[in-house]
């Protein structure tokens, strides 16, 4: 069962609801209040630039512009965006490395979608060395903080022995614990996990899972 290769781009959609809410987003009135300082009217910017939303015509350029300023004051969130631009060559020209290091800088704030990025690139060698020991500990933190995909592919780790010890009843348990939040991909490789297993070991590892979404209410979807 192939882990996920696609990495995560972390917006947030609460903007367009209030805007809805309060009529026609005004672009000039947003491009005011970001150059004066507005971390929200940023944000709100460079996502409707990102989607192409609320009348604005898409422009990559122009999000990753308001991306960047955000992401120059230590936030998280645009930091992991703007990565994902860097990564894609979305609006600016493709580059890796920086992608990486915008990921890290997120990271190093406990971002999970830059922690999972992080994982995915080691986990295929894109723009780093490939490096499974990088690919687990980058996973198990995004995992730990309700990531369902690095949960996903943390748990193919643990089954193929990739950067961590095969472990069987690990890889199952954080594959489950992602299927316990629909993720369909988990669903279908449970049974493929399983096999390896013993009644006991599949018991102990859903005992687990059931108990991490207890204790993890506030982080599983």
């Amino acid at each position: 069962m192939a882990q996920r290769s696609f990495l995560c781009f972390m917006l947030s959609v609460a903007c367009f609801g209030l805007a809805a809410a309060q009529g026609k987003v005004s672009v000039e009135d947003l491009k005011l209040r970001a150059e004066a300082g507005d971390k929200g009217a940023t944000r709100q910017l460079a996502d409707l630039y990102y989607l192409g939303r609320e009348g604005v015509e898409r422009n990559f350029s122009e999000a990753a512009r308001w991306y960047e300023k955000l992401a120059r004051q230590g936030d998280a969130r645009a930091q992991t965006s703007l990565g994902l631009m860097y990564a894609r060559g979305y609006g600016v020209k493709k580059n890796p490395e920086t992608a990486r290091r915008w990921w890290s800088f997120a990271a190093a704030q406990n971002d999970p979608g830059a922690q999972y990025n992080l994982g995915v690139i080691y986990s295929q060698g894109e723009g780093v060395p490939l490096d499974y020991a990088q690919a687990a500990q980058w996973l198990t933190r995004a995992a730990q903080r309700g990531h369902v995909q690095a949960q996903h592919n943390l748990g193919m780790l643990y089954f193929d022995g990739k950067g961590v010890e095969r472990d069987p009843v690990r890889a199952y348990f954080w594959v489950k614990v992602a299927a316990l939040q629909g993720d369909a991909l988990s669903e279908s490789a449970l049974k493929l996990v399983g096999e390896r297993m013993s009644e006991e070991q599949v018991r102990q590892a859903n005992a687990q899972a059931d108990e991490w979404m207890k204790q993890n209410k506030k982080l599983a979807k």
